[in-house]
């Protein structure tokens, strides 16, 4: 699926909506959560490391398209997850992100220029208290679009 731009709301994507993964409060300084359920629970009762990896993933998504909402005709695609659990997790739990205005300001200039950027998102995902649960870094391969549809095409000139 190709996105025309950043403009989707990732929550909507049809992995992320089995899952259950919802939009944050606006006013929380979230970007996803995970509801509290039964269904997230591991063997020893906290929230499976699938899930908490889904939350991450996810968020680091949802930081990108409000940062590069518009970076028109460009698709992303994970490259890389580098994560590390901290505490084991109960109930909500909700990622956040915090990149530097400089670095999101260079993707841009990167992906204007070159039509391509490797983008490392950090993110934390925290319970219901603001515990890191789990810190990761998603690194996000994001390329113009190309003129067969291939997300995974360098571009035109790329290829030469």
């Amino acid at each position: 699926m190709l996105f025309e731009g950043f403009q989707v709301d990732v929550t909507q994507l049809p992995f992320n909506r089995l899952v259950g993964l919802e939009p944050a409060a606006a006013d929380g300084g979230y970007l996803v959560s995970l509801p509290a359920g039964p269904q997230y629970a591991n063997h020893l009762g906290t929230v499976h490391a699938s899930a908490l990896l889904a939350v991450a993933e996810v968020g680091s998504g949802a930081f990108l398209a409000g940062r590069l909402a518009d970076a028109t005709g460009f698709v992303p695609v994970v490259r890389r997850l580098d994560a590390k659990f901290r505490k084991p997790a109960t109930g909500r739990v909700s990622a956040r992100a915090a990149v530097p205005d400089e670095e999101v300001a260079r993707w841009s200039s990167e992906l204007a220029g070159r039509g391509r950027v490797s983008a490392a998102v950090p993110i934390e995902v925290v319970d219901g208290a603001g515990v890191v649960v789990l810190s990761a870094t998603v690194e996000w391969f994001i390329a113009r679009a190309s003129a067969e549809g291939d997300p995974g095409a360098a571009p035109e000139r790329e290829r030469r």
